[in-house]
């Protein structure tokens, strides 16, 4: 018999992956938590139905939330990454030798541990000696700390449950307070295609905070459309101005040099949305 998992993007519109075999099917204090092999992906974690990161296509989302936020920010030397249990921003913001700590802050606990044993390519630089991982509310942790980071990276989930309030105005605001004076933020804003509304209203919110607001893509396949979008708020330093030219090669798979200022460069469609 074969056994498919179904992720209902819209009422309408779904994705759908074969099943080799499950490892987790539980629900913990947040969240239904599924851990599963898929034929064409690999491990997938599943968030309250919703796939979060896979071994296939991962290196996309996480290089895309860390690499141009880091490259833009001269010296980033204290990044905070909320959300994110699985591990794949850390693995990649501590790729930048200048980054002297990271710290994580999740609220699930039950995430880290599942990902260590079931995603170790994606979770397993959380033992970093640099990296301080934290099971708490990031909400809460950003309020708490003013004035702290260069860089902070919100790694949410969709805005449902748990993650809602991390896609409200007053967050973006503890953000900026936590933030240095040149500090630059990141968050993951859903896809054009079925959450605009979501997507102008971010925007919205962050120009209301930030002077400097710019909205980027990258092509993920198993998330909702596969065309992701993430906004990056700064204080001082805008991405767009970035030297190509002083961007180290990294070990990356998606992310270049190249690619900094073009992931900027957005289908029309999506431009009129942020106007």
């Amino acid at each position: 018999m074969e056994l498919w998992f179904t992720e209902k993007q819209t009422p309408s519109f779904g994705i759908t992956a074969k099943i080799k075999q499950t490892y987790v099917n539980e629900k913990t204090e947040y969240q239904d938590l599924a851990m599963v092999e898929t034929e064409e992906f690999g491990n997938m974690l599943v968030l309250d139905g919703m796939v979060m990161t896979t071994v296939k296509d991962e290196f996309v989302y996480h290089e895309m939330v860390a690499h141009p936020a880091l490259n833009t920010h001269p010296n980033p030397k204290k990044v905070l990454v909320v959300g994110g249990g699985d591990g794949g921003v850390v693995r990649e913001v501590i790729k930048h030798p200048e980054v002297e700590k990271v710290v994580l802050v999740e609220i699930d606990g039950k995430v880290i541990e599942y990902s260590k044993k079931y995603l170790p390519e994606i979770a397993g630089k959380l033992d970093e000696p640099n990296v301080e991982v934290l099971v708490n509310d990031g909400y809460m942790h950003i309020l708490e700390h003013k004035n702290k980071y260069d860089v902070i990276m919100v790694d949410s989930t969709e805005p449902v449950g748990p993650a809602a309030p991390l896609f409200e105005s007053g967050f973006y605001q503890g953000i900026y307070e936590a933030l240095k004076d040149d500090g630059i933020f990141v968050a993951q804003t859903d896809n054009p295609w079925f959450k605009a509304d979501l997507i102008r209203k971010v925007n919205q919110d962050v120009k209301e905070i930030f002077p400097i607001v710019r909205v980027y893509g990258a092509n993920i396949p198993t998330y909702p459309s596969g065309l992701w979008t993430f906004t990056l708020g700064s204080k001082k330093y805008d991405p767009l101005e970035a030297d190509e030219t002083q961007i180290p090669e990294m070990d990356t798979k998606y992310y270049s040099p190249r690619l900094h200022k073009a992931a900027f460069v957005l289908p029309k469609f999506v431009e009129d949305l942020i106007k």
